[in-house]
């Protein structure tokens, strides 16, 4: 008696949406369906393919190109028969099904359905086309829906697309639906970069880079890296500071639901910095904590940066040296070793600490000005809402003059002028918010300002190379010089510490309660050494070469380091200062 060998088939499954492969059982009933089929006819199954997460409408998809690849394969020994549950699991387009179906005749496959009976005659071919027309019209009907559905959403003031890192979607009271809520620690690492950028404590691109890279929890790619363009899209993502763009859509910076973590006018700021073009730089792989002052001090004879490397002895043991590398300068190639030149840095580090005397000034100076701005917050909230009409009334008659011009230049200018209109309605908007009504009090907002300024080696003894780098920046601003025979020259420091060398120098001294002109109670300022942060003691120092060096002839013991000493200043809150012997200010 002969056995009948039986015909052998294939399985071919397909789902559309990722969430079907993670959550849904649709590749798994389509299986299931497919060989129930086989086992009626009296098929054996050799194999399956599936496609996870593939739209219809595509034809190159891994699971298929598999299928083709294993039919021509066995074309010349065994005709397959191919299954599928549907005929919208092999396309959702009339285009892309008489191409896939041709391809699997051409590789030697017969496509069969347990929900349609595929033939060659012409009826059997019209019903096939119409129901793969059908599909097609089913899957453009959902997509139409879908982005209905998405455009409304975004007209509401929610975000509709994949959550931007440092958020993630969850349900709040309140709101319809899911929203974006900040996502810690990462929205926090998220901030700090924005604000750090905003602020020039991050002077490029590449050190928000490092910054990020050296932070643990933010993730990274196969590499272990941060990528620079991940960076740039972090920086030009209005969505953080609770607005968003769709340009597609015609959404233009609308103001969103969500909780920003950034206010607008420090995304301005970084726009701003962005537009320059002057923040792109490579990541220097060379900036660690080895040589913190490499390309920040300069040689005094070509005013070029140093670099700095370790050179190997003849014994084997290394030596870190700074040298200028300028071809054709008098002193290149000559090498200063580290610890001198660091060690001149940190005496000229003890240099510019300010005095206890200088820090009260200081301290009473910007207290008055925060006291001379709350009590203006009235006026300027009234001034906001008038420019914040204005604004209104510009926009309505740029979206008057829009509607009624066919030009499409005038139309882009005019889109131009509405988007920087808007921008300012928005920053204005912002700025009504919080007019009148500080985040926190002058010690909460002052504090670490004045730690810093009381003490500089703050930043710099934390051992930190970002924290180093900052410090630069806040203290010099620039570069410095350095001689092997003078050491540090005279800095340029930053304005701040420049105010304080001016009322630090030997003409100037404490201003007396009287003396100048009479005494207005509002100009009198009354404080206390006994700061937030504490008595900073005073350390002896060389004459003259201290910022905050006071100049105690002939000053009565009363007014030096007196527990609450009175202090006058003029109408810019400018401490007063006694007249040189020449007749000019010291």
């Amino acid at each position: 008696m002969t056995t009948l060998t039986p015909t052998k088939a294939i399985v071919y499954c397909r789902v559309s949406d990722p969430k079907q492969v993670m959550r849904g059982s649709g590749l798994g009933s389509q299986e299931t369906r497919c060989r129930d089929y086989a086992r009626a006819k009296g098929y054996e199954v050799v194999d399956v393919f599936r496609d996870e997460g593939t739209s219809g409408s595509v034809i190159d998809r891994s699971g298929m190109i598999s299928m083709l690849a294993f039919l021509k394969q066995h074309r010349r020994t065994t005709t397959h028969i191919v299954i599928i549950d549907d005929i919208s699991r092999l396309a959702r387009g009339l285009e892309a099904h008489i191409q896939l179906r041709t391809a699997i005749s051409a590789a030697g496959g017969k496509l069969e359905s347990p929900s349609i009976e595929f033939g060659e005659d012409s009826d059997s071919m019209l019903v096939e086309n119409l129901l793969a027309s059908v599909s097609q019209h089913q899957r453009q009907k959902n997509a139409e829906q879908t982005k209905n559905r998405m455009q409304a959403r975004v007209a509401n003031g929610y975000w509709a697309f994949s959550p931007p890192i440092g958020y993630r979607f969850d349900r709040l009271a309140g709101h319809t639906g899911k929203v974006l809520i900040p996502n810690q620690p990462l929205a926090g690492i998220v901030k700090a970069a924005l604000e750090g950028f905003a602020s020039s404590r991050f002077e490029t691109q590449a050190e928000v880079q490092r910054f990020l890279q050296s932070n643990p929890l933010f993730p990274k790619n196969r590499h272990g890296e941060v990528h620079p363009e991940r960076v740039k899209i972090i920086l030009s993502q209005v969505i953080y500071a609770g607005y968003f763009s769709v340009p597609e859509w015609g959404i233009y910076r609308l103001p969103a639901k969500h909780e920003p973590l950034i206010d607008f006018a420090t995304f301005l700021k970084i726009e701003e910095r962005l537009s320059r073009g002057d923040t792109v730089a490579p990541a220097r792989p060379d900036v660690k904590e080895d040589f913190p002052l490499r390309g920040f001090v300069n040689c005094t004879c070509c005013d070029r940066p140093m670099t700095a490397a370790y050179a190997r002895g003849s014994k084997g043991k290394r030596y870190a040296y700074y040298w200028c590398f300028t071809k054709g300068c008098a002193l290149a190639r000559k090498n200063i070793r580290k610890e001198k030149l660091e060690a001149d840095f940190d005496g000229l580090l003890d240099s510019v600490r300010p005095t206890q005397e200088l820090l009260f000034a200081a301290h009473a100076m910007l207290k008055l000005q925060w006291e001379i701005r709350e009590g203006a917050a009235k006026e300027q909230a009234s001034q906001i809402a008038r420019e914040l009409a204005g604004i209104e009334r510009k926009i309505d008659q740029l979206v008057a003059r829009l509607v009624e011009t066919d030009s499409r230049s005038l139309i882009d200018a005019y889109e131009t002028q509405l988007h920087k209109l808007q921008d300012q309605k928005h920053l204005l908007t912002e700025k009504a918010a919080s007019s009148g009504r500080p985040k926190k009090s002058f010690e909460e907002s002052f504090r670490t300002s004045f730690g810093f300024i009381a003490n500089p080696r703050i930043l710099w003894d934390s051992g930190r190379i970002e924290h180093r780098r900052t410090m630069l920046r806040l203290l010099f601003g620039g570069r410095v010089k350095y001689s092997t025979s003078e050491a540090f020259r005279t800095p340029q420091t930053t304005s701040l510490f420049n105010a304080l060398r001016e009322f630090g120098n030997d003409d100037s001294r404490m201003a007396r309660p009287k003396g100048f002109e009479p005494l207005t109670p509002r100009f009198v300022v009354w404080c206390s050494i006994q700061l937030s942060y504490g008595r900073l003691p005073v350390a002896a120092r060389p004459e003259g070469r201290s910022i905050g060096s006071v100049n105690r002839r002939n000053e009565p013991p009363s007014l030096i380091g007196h527990p609450r000493q009175c202090k006058r200043f003029d109408r810019s809150g400018i401490l007063e200062r006694r007249a040189s012997p020449k007749g000019s200010l010291g």
